[in-house]
């Protein structure tokens, strides 16, 4: 399986904090705030990532991540030049997903919980069909919403609607077939002008073979588009550290426990940061 993070976008809603800078590039807590998307993406044990950005941002993305050869992986980077919705990013990529199946994950969601592993090997075993999530939250009106009938089967999906049919948002981590590529280039433009991840949902939909699997209440879904809601992530992370003494989303530590990287390796990153925390949390780990 092929991974896509989309970290385009201009997020004026952070303006001006990302008037001259990614907002995927910005901290949350102690590390930028990409590194929690690709985090989840090795932990779906997917090794090849494709990063979407703006002519003006994917130099700094190749600076920071590289060719991923020092985390066992490889980046692939391609410019969308403005944001014509999510489901472009499978256009875009049609080269480098090829004949495999695929994920795309926002570069602004942060997934954190017990079992997420489990949760996304069940998600990546897909032959001929897409599965999205569900997530309850309390005002769904920002976000797709996903709407099931009495026995838990999906029987809607809506694009942020004035009146949701139900409280559960679709997080931004998509599992697609390879048909995904086919069905994005033959979808129209939305009212916004844009190419709508919940039009491509529908097409899944509407032959049966869109599954949702539900987030419980013990998890947490972030996402950061707002001062807000940026400062709440970074509480979040800064909390879940201090007190479990576990680091969220270091790149380093999940790589090496899916064996893409050995010991020696992982020290030489660690030494790389030695001079913080980040780094003395990488070398504890041998």
């Amino acid at each position: 399986m092929k991974g896509i993070i989309l970290a385009g976008g201009s997020a004026t809603r952070l303006y001006p904090l990302s008037k001259s800078i990614s907002k995927q590039i910005m901290p949350v807590y102690d590390k930028p705030m990409i590194y929690y998307p690709l985090s989840a993406l090795i932990l779906a044990g997917i090794r090849e990532i494709l990063i979407i950005s703006t002519p003006r941002d994917l130099p700094m993305f190749k600076e920071l991540l590289g060719t991923g050869e020092n985390w066992g992986m490889r980046f692939d980077y391609i410019i969308q030049e403005k944001p014509n919705g999510l489901a472009q990013a499978f256009v875009l990529g049609e080269k480098f997903i090829g004949d495999q199946p695929a994920c795309l994950i926002l570069g602004d969601n942060i997934f954190y919980g017990q079992g997420f592993s489990s949760i996304l090997a069940k998600a990546k075993d897909i032959t001929d069909n897409a599965c999205i999530f569900g997530y309850s939250v309390k005002d769904p009106r920002a976000y797709g919403v996903v709407e099931f009938d009495a026995l838990g089967k999906v029987i809607s999906i809506e694009e942020k609607p004035e009146k949701p049919k139900s409280s559960y948002a679709i997080p931004g981590l998509y599992f697609y077939d390879n048909s995904v590529v086919a069905r994005a280039k033959a979808l129209k433009p939305s009212a916004r002008g844009e190419y709508e991840i919940t039009d491509l949902n529908r097409t899944y939909l509407d032959e049966g073979k869109l599954k949702v699997e539900i987030f419980g209440r013990g998890f947490a879904w972030l996402d950061t588009g707002n001062s807000d809601s940026l400062l709440e992530a970074s509480n979040f992370v800064a909390t879940i550290q201090k007190r479990q003494g576990f680091y969220v989303s270091c790149i380093e530590e999940v790589a090496w426990r899916q064996g893409w990287i050995d010991n020696n390796q992982l020290e030489k990153l660690g030494k790389d940061l030695n001079k913080t925390d980040y780094g003395k949390y990488i070398l504890s780990l041998i």
